[in-house]
């Protein structure tokens, strides 16, 4: 029979966590029955409950087992198996693949040699897309080291030297833990690698009037398989219209030897500054963690269906943010200014990403209430008010917009602190009467949610 350290120890090897500084940590270790207990729990001390890339991995490694839509473009077979993968996860993965496809990117498929196992290949597979490292072992002594000298071999071959050492590490659960975190990070960082050398490399900018008229093939060079557009916003375009027209005559008798003619009326205009549009080749794979594209993608539009040249979707946003939507679906990260955060916010509640949705209030919010650590980074001496970079009206109205309550609770707060900046504001009264006209139904205390906050 198993004793509470056996017990304790079964659990935290199963993932189980004891954090320091939360409350269900500090409390298993005060009522620990014993020090040795207690030094395991501290052995096992975690500082994050979970790991940030999880979502990205967990999203990357279900493309193995998601049928529907289809989005693998390469075919790996073994002597009894195949693979539906991803050319630009391969590439981006793996520097054997990487260079492979970069001399032949229309390549359909692979064979692997009759001799490696397909239990080797479902390892290496999982382990490029950012799943746990593990081999499928048989009882049987033989197959066993057959397998593992395949994960060795391709390992090597793919140019992908921590393979086999995770693969041998995941008996111990405290250090395959380690390992993954690690792999995780490395990962990420290669698909930011590769997204910037490629998608971000190769977006196209053009006169929005000819944006629909772009071609792309469907076999490029970076595997894209649609094409995302956003448009300038009208506004910016204004300013860039030159001032300087050319002269026309409008008076009689000859000017000193200039001839006298009809002019075309097209001399006459001044030359007008087009609007621009920059469209983004981006991987359907991808795409997917917005339920927005999901929905599309599975669906009968034209979108979804087979073409020639790569479908052209629009999204409602600028350029910069989109760009910022597109790096947080490939690599999990999200780093952007309070000047568009509103912008971002709009962006992923659009897209339906709602972790996104949350980091642009958070920014909005934190910024708000003074937070050093993004203050420092936009205002580091303090010389500019939050007024100046963001409407805090606009900043109510965007968290009504899009159901984040965390916004109208710190534009209210924000406002409440500044009253008497504010109570004879014209725009304040508005704010309040579309407050007042956001009730639904009778209460039994009536109240206005911007006041009673």
């Amino acid at each position: 029979m198993c004793g509470h350290y056996e017990v304790c120890q079964h659990l935290l090897e199963s993932g189980a966590l004891c954090e320091r500084d939360t409350f269900q940590g500090e409390r298993c270790l005060y009522n620990a029955l014993n020090d040795r207990i207690r030094n395991l729990l501290l052995q096992y001390d975690f500082s994050k409950s979970t790991d940030p890339l999880q979502p990205l991995a967990a999203h990357t490694t279900s493309l193995l087992s998601r049928p529907d839509p289809k989005t693998a473009d390469i075919t790996v077979t073994t002597y009894d198996q195949e693979f539906a993968l991803h050319k630009f996860i391969l590439a981006a993965r793996s520097p054997y693949f990487a260079e492979k496809l970069a001399q032949q990117p229309d390549t359909a498929s692979w064979k692997l040699p009759p001799k490696i196992p397909s239990q080797s290949f479902n390892s290496v597979v999982r382990y490029l897309y950012l799943g746990e490292a593990s081999a499928e072992l048989s009882e049987d002594e033989e197959e066993q080291k057959a397998i593992l000298a395949g994960i060795d071999k391709l390992g090597k071959q793919l140019e992908v030297p921590t393979l086999f050492e995770s693969i041998i590490d995941a008996g111990d659960r405290r250090l395959a833990r380690q390992r993954r975190t690690e792999e995780m990070a490395r990962g990420r960082d290669q698909f930011a690698t590769w997204f910037r050398a490629n998608v971000l490399r190769h977006k196209v900018h053009t006169d929005t009037e000819k944006a629909d008229k772009v071609k792309w093939d469907k076999n490029n060079a970076i595997f894209a398989d649609v094409l995302l557009r956003a448009d300038e916003p009208e506004d910016e375009e204004k300013d860039d219209i030159p001032s300087t027209q050319k002269q026309v005559r409008d008076t009689e008798g000859p000017l000193n030897g200039i001839p006298i003619g009809n002019f075309s009326s097209e001399q006459a205009q001044a030359p007008v500054a087009l609007r621009k549009s920059v469209l983004f080749p981006v991987h359907r794979a991808m795409l997917l963690r917005s339920e927005f594209f999901s929905a599309m993608f599975s669906s009968s539009f034209r979108e979804a269906q087979d073409s020639p040249h790569l479908h052209i979707i629009p999204i409602d946003c600028s350029p910069q943010v989109l760009e910022i939507v597109l790096t947080y679906l490939y690599t999990e990260k999200a780093d952007f200014s309070l000047e568009i955060a509103v912008d971002v916010l709009f962006a992923a509640d659009l897209l339906f990403i709602e972790k996104l949705k949350q980091r642009a209030a958070i920014i909005i919010s934190t910024l708000g209430n003074g937070g050093a650590s993004v203050v420092e980074s936009e205002n580091p001496r303090g010389e500019t008010a939050i007024e100046d970079v963001v409407d805090i009206y606009d900043v109510i109205r965007a968290g009504w917009d899009t159901r984040v309550h965390r916004l109208e609770e710190f534009g209210a707060r924000y406002i409440a602190y500044r009253l008497e900046r504010f109570i004879d504001d014209p725009e304040f009264a508005e704010l309040v009467k579309e407050s007042a006209m956001r009730i639904q139904g009778r209460q039994e205390t009536d109240t206005v949610e911007l006041i009673d906050e």
